[in-house]
């Protein structure tokens, strides 16, 4: 698939940049164009969405991570915007509390994966816990890489079992940051998703690329696959996410359960 293609990462690139993520992958440049072909996306993997439910054997989990302001709650509403809720879920991971930092750091998300026949969204995930403690200096270089090893067999153990794995770093660039941030402090209607340790984390960007980029390279596998997707533009990111959701479940080639001659015999009275 196309937007597949493009979007895949790319181990060569060595890195993040900021240029990038103002790049066109999908959109046609007309804004209201791009909202009804997202629109129409939501609409067919909510149609997907059904045949996953009905099916009730497989999963599907979508890990979305990005910077703050990257968009990722709007990028939930508008990809399954039309789907029955009973079959999707968003999970939404934030600093562990004092009985999660008790245990291992994977213990609170296994608590959260799909079960069968639901799409889950993991708003941040468990990747945080190689991004935050690394660039803080919580973590060293030693505990890092164990990580790495025990969030690769974590995703592998969800693939063996019926798991379908999604993973989508939402790339903004800082000066983008910057103006959404300012847009929060500058608009009564914005000032409440606005947080000071946003600000707390600006000075640390670059360290917060680099960590990114070691974390996805790592992790990036067939069966656990990253895609990067250009973010500056709301507008396409939206686009994007959902050309990506919608062609994952496709790939899946789901259907609905074998039809049960013993039932259709059955007479309600």
């Amino acid at each position: 698939m196309k937007s597949i293609t493009l979007l895949r990462l790319n181990k060569a690139q060595k890195g993040l940049r900021d240029s990038d993520a103002d790049k066109v992958i999908a959109a046609s440049g007309d804004k209201v164009q791009d909202k009804l072909a997202t629109e129409l996306l939501a609409k067919e993997i909510s149609a997907l969405q059904s045949l996953l439910y009905a099916e009730q054997g497989r999963k599907l989990l979508v890990v979305l991570q990005g910077m703050d302001t990257a968009g990722k709650d709007r990028s939930i509403g508008s990809t399954f915007s039309q789907c029955n809720l009973m079959g999707v879920r968003a999970a939404s991971f934030k600093a562990p509390t004092a009985a999660e930092l008790a245990h291992d750091f994977l213990w609170r998300v296994h608590a959260q994966v799909p079960a069968k026949g639901q799409i889950v969204v993991f708003n941040r995930s468990h990747y945080e816990d190689v991004l935050v403690p690394r660039v803080h200096g919580w973590i060293d270089e030693h505990e890092c890489e164990q990580r790495y090893r025990h969030i690769i067999a974590f995703e592998n153990m969800l693939h063996e079992t019926g798991t379908t794995i999604l993973k989508i770093f939402i790339h903004i660039s800082r000066q983008e940051q910057t103006n959404r941030l300012r847009a929060r402090l500058q608009d009564p209607q914005k000032q409440w998703k606005f947080d000071a340790s946003d600000l707390h984390e600006r000075p640390y960007w670059d360290a917060y690329q680099q960590a990114y980029w070691q974390a996805m390279s790592v992790t990036d596998a067939d069966s656990a696959p990253w895609y990067i997707v250009p973010g500056n533009s709301k507008t396409q990111r939206n686009l994007q996410i959902a050309m990506l959701v919608k062609e994952t479940l496709e790939n899946m080639q789901l259907a609905f359960p074998p039809f049960r001659p013993d039932l259709a015999q059955l007479v309600v009275d």
